[in-house]
């Protein structure tokens, strides 16, 4: 049988948009009211350009939601609604990957764990399910030699041609958050050559300070166009990611596309260091969201600010580009991009 599997880029025309309110403050201690109204905001700019696909933990929590969406004068017919408990609101992750398998779409089931971190993930391993079922698509659980493969959707990014680029420190630790215990470089090829049709993948290494995930792909490099990335740079040789950074730099200078041809990197700055209750936040401007008309980019009440949106509207000249402030958000350890999860058209 031959592999018609292909993973869209996230620039390719979208049906919409999948989110989860929040509704678990223990992601968000002392900030939860605030990220409520966060959340609205997020979901008016999506709902301005395509279908937003939210899910909601109960019919209580929808009747707050659609009010909380017209106080702020949200259009509502914008919005389907999906009711599932979850444990967590992190759609990027636990939320289905949506190829396409020739003609039609498949929901993909990358069996969420929690990050390998976690214990209460239980009502999250099912959201593939429940979206499958919303958008009246087939799922498949990800499998290889007939056990369950872990990978979040925020751990890999692809050009849709068949290049994905992924980190070393997210999949080939060999102590800390494994998720696929003695998976090789090459068992993790294999697995993404089936289910996402990729015959190119670029490692990177190490991600940056802070990051819950241990890595995450979405926080360092994405793909603005076929053969052009943005990759996030430190400035200061101080910095404890200034090393990790500049190797990354290095191995996508050296990294070759599916075609054979180098990338296009385009430097994208990081903003100066939050810290919240004695913790370093990852906060970084690669965790934008593209969307069909607009991408919508993370701010951080910082200089750097401006420069990183100037940056990225040069990258999508044919997009409005949008800062959202991300300064509450990011207290959850992830900003837009970890939130959500396009539904390609």
């Amino acid at each position: 049988m031959t592999n018609s599997r292909r993973f869209p880029a996230e620039w390719e025309k979208q049906q919409g948009i999948l989110l989860c309110f929040p509704h678990n403050g223990n992601d968000w201690p002392g900030k939860y009211e605030t990220i409520q109204w966060a959340f609205v905001e997020f979901i008016k700019k999506i709902s301005a350009f395509e279908e937003v696909i939210l899910v909601v933990s109960d019919e209580k929590l929808k009747a707050k939601v659609i009010g909380m969406l017209e106080i702020a004068e949200v259009n509502t017919e914008a919005i389907s609604f999906i009711i599932h408990k979850t444990n967590r609101s992190w759609m990027r992750d636990s939320g289905p990957i949506i190829v396409k398998n020739g003609t039609q779409k498949e929901a993909l089931d990358f069996n969420f764990n929690g990050w390998a971190k976690y214990n209460n993930y239980q009502l999250d391993k099912w959201v593939p399910r429940m979206v499958a079922k919303f958008l009246n698509i087939p799922v498949q659980q990800v499998t290889y030699k007939g056990k369950p493969v872990i990978v979040e959707g925020g751990a890999i990014e692809t050009n849709g041609k068949g290049t994905l680029i992924t980190s070393e420190e997210c999949l080939m630790h060999p102590t800390i958050q494994v998720r696929n215990p003695n998976f090789t470089k090459a068992d993790y090829e294999a697995v993404f050559k089936e289910f996402l049709g990729i015959t190119n993948v670029i490692w990177l290494g190490n991600g940056i300070e802070g990051d819950d995930t241990h890595g995450h792909i979405d926080d360092l490099c994405r793909f603005v166009n076929e053969n052009t990335v943005v990759t996030i740079v430190e400035s200061d040789k101080k910095d404890d990611n200034y090393k990790p950074l500049q190797d990354n730099l290095k191995r996508l200078q050296n990294a070759k596309l599916e075609n054979g041809k180098p990338l296009n990197i385009v430097e994208l700055p990081m903003p100066k260091r939050i810290y919240f209750d004695g913790i370093v936040l990852p906060a970084s401007y690669a965790n934008f969201l593209i969307l069909n008309k607009s991408v919508l980019v993370p701010t951080f009440n910082d200089s750097n600010d401006r420069v990183a949106l100037n940056i990225l509207a040069d990258c999508f000249p044919n997009r409005e580009i949008i800062g959202i402030s991300a300064i509450d958000l990011i207290w959850g350890f992830g900003t837009l991009h970890c939130l959500s999860q396009q539904i390609p058209a």
